[in-house]
């Protein structure tokens, strides 16, 4: 009896330290980003590259993904307003007939942004993946990032710490039901960062620098 009381308690104190740390976590990311995210084209400066962050087209289920859509949708706006020149499109393709970066230029081009500026990276498997390579592989030291404001947060916090000078541009976010498990999981996915930064994780690939022309 006194052993599981002694459990009880150890979880205890390790779920209310997990809650302090996740919530510390979040207050430094979103502080960070102050000043930084930008709602409006009109507000916005203009960059030369947007950093296009990548997700799938289609939800396991096989219905489209709004966020795929809304960050398309960003990523062409600001080219046809003159903010960004070219675009980096950061996705994943480490699986056979899953090509984020593909799709997402197709998805591009269907709204009118010419193939010649859209700059593929196949390799931006993670955030921190597309936010460094974007600097040490593309060489980008001033970006406007394209995603999500939630997802923007964590990424300006990965620019900042790679000397990368970013702004985000916030694509339309998805309701709050559709959106519960993602902003769920990027609460633990802060966390993760943090510790990947102070582990020095890098990218999985880096490779010979592509200068984006």
């Amino acid at each position: 009896m006194r052993w599981l009381k002694k459990t009880g308690l150890w979880l205890l104190i390790l779920t209310a330290l997990l809650f302090v740390v996740i919530l510390t976590c979040n207050w430094v990311i979103i502080g960070a980003a102050k000043g930084k995210l930008y709602d409006r084209i009109a507000e916005i400066p203009a960059n030369r590259v947007g950093l296009l962050l990548g997700t799938s087209p289609r939800l396991r289920g096989g219905k489209p993904n709004l966020y795929f859509h809304y960050r398309i949708e960003a990523a062409a706006a600001l080219y046809h307003a003159g903010k960004i020149s070219r675009i980096l499109v950061s996705g994943d393709n480490r699986k056979r007939n899953y090509n984020e970066p593909i799709e997402m230029q197709k998805a591009l081009i269907a709204q009118g942004v010419p193939d010649s500026v859209i700059v593929l990276d196949y390799a931006g498997f993670r955030t921190l993946d597309s936010v460094v390579r974007s600097r040490k592989v593309f060489g980008q030291d001033s970006l406007t990032i394209i995603s999500q404001a939630f997802h923007n947060e964590r990424a300006l916090y990965l620019a900042r710490q790679n000397h990368i000078q970013a702004i985000g541009f916030n694509a339309r976010d998805v309701n709050v039901y559709s959106g519960f498990k993602t902003n769920a999981r990027e609460l633990l996915a802060r966390v993760k960062m943090f510790i990947d930064l102070s582990l020095g994780k890098g990218p999985k690939h880096l490779g010979d620098p592509i200068p984006v022309i």
